[in-house]
């Protein structure tokens, strides 16, 4: 078990697992934050207390990231994949092009709404040997003049992830990022990109919520009309209030920024999911009864993906870690086995403890696997 409180290691995709301090604040806020007498679910999003929260999570997120002044913070509801359509349709011109990196099913759902709005171009693809890799700069072919070319930082399904930005990109051009699973688990240079967006519900809060960063040239992009509520610039000036916000999402991402300052930021935020990650990979290379699905080079920190020897132990797999409180293991219905995701919130004990009962499983399983 996690520990004492009948809390389990929670290995989730998303929602993931949240830190303990913001969940314990959070306990108290939803009663009566601030001592106002009111929860924080109850109060008006134009009210002074609310005010006050936007006011400080926006400034958190700045600090945590060191976004530079020249980007705008906000957010919006409807999830990173109402963005699959929302970054074209802001954006993209008709008779314009975009290039995108297919490395998975999340940059997929991106790239199948771009026709909508104007031209595609695939600049890279791993989907030739099944999400494996991130594409090598070897293999990177831009358009032309790309209006901006977009990748997914971390692949959650498949278990991969960027361990920096695509290189090279045309000139005139600038990033776009979903950078959902893996937003602040590491340092960045936000200035290298455009747009950054990201679900909060894997490092940064609850569902319902997503982060936006935006350089304020490219929130003045306005390639055709569009309805109130999609184009960004609207949401932008009135920082994530164009419309009543999940008020509840924007104040947990602020205790969550704030818990991000108190570990050391992201420089040390970076070291412990390395350390995390290491405890499963060296175990990973140093076997031969499971078999991780990333290659060398481009594994995921936040998402370890890998497979027994059949997938009938995959599911015994599963069944027998949930019983010993490590929970949430099975593997995306799109690659199957297992997916142990960790991110900035899960403790590394918990890496421990999966390591352990992998090598009891494959000892008591091996005959099965030779069978």
């Amino acid at each position: 078990m996690g520990d004492m409180s009948g809390r389990v290691f929670n290995f989730s995709a998303g929602p993931a697992a949240l830190p303990e301090a913001v969940l314990r604040q959070a306990q108290r806020d939803i009663f009566n934050i601030a001592d106002s007498g009111i929860g924080i679910m109850e109060h008006s999003h134009r009210g002074k207390v609310f005010d006050r929260i936007t006011d400080e999570t926006e400034a958190l997120c700045r600090e945590v990231g060191s976004v530079p002044d020249s980007h705008k913070i906000f957010w919006m509801m409807g999830g990173a994949t109402s963005q699959c359509y929302m970054v074209p349709a802001n954006l993209l011109g008709d008779g314009q092009t975009a290039d995108y990196f297919n490395t998975g099913k999340w940059a997929g759902d991106s790239i199948r709404e771009v026709p909508l709005y104007g031209g595609l171009h695939i600049c890279a693809s791993s989907e030739p040997t099944n999400h494996d890799r991130i594409p090598a700069p070897g293999d990177v072919r831009y358009s032309d003049r790309p209006v901006y070319v977009q990748f997914t930082s971390n692949n959650t399904i498949v278990g991969t992830e960027w361990r920096g930005e695509p290189e090279g990109i045309p000139d005139g051009s600038f990033l776009v990022c979903d950078a959902s699973s893996n937003i602040y688990s590491r340092p960045i240079d936000i200035g290298r990109y455009g747009l950054i967006y990201a679900g909060a519900q894997k490092n940064l809060g609850p569902s319902g919520i997503t982060l936006l960063i935006a350089r304020e040239d490219v929130l003045g992009i306005s390639p055709r009309k569009l309805p109130e509520m999609v184009h960004y610039k609207n949401h932008a000036d009135w920082v994530g209030r164009f419309n009543t916000p999940n008020t509840f999402g924007v104040y947990l991402m602020g205790e969550v920024f704030r818990w991000i300052l108190a570990e050391g930021g992201l420089g040390a935020m970076a070291e412990k999911n390395e350390a995390k990650s290491k405890v499963v990979y060296d175990f990973l290379d140093s076997q031969d009864f499971y078999t991780p699905h990333a290659r060398e080079g481009s594994r995921s920190r936040m998402n370890i993906t890998f497979r027994c020897p059949t997938g009938a132990l995959d599911t015994v797999f599963t069944q027998e870690a949930e019983k010993a409180g490590l929970c949430n293991l099975a593997g995306h219905r799109m690659i199957k086995g297992m997916r142990a995701s960790m991110y900035n919130a899960f403790p590394i004990e918990g890496a421990h403890a999966l390591v352990g009962f992998m090598k009891s499983f494959a000892h008591e399983h091996a005959s099965a696997a030779r069978a």
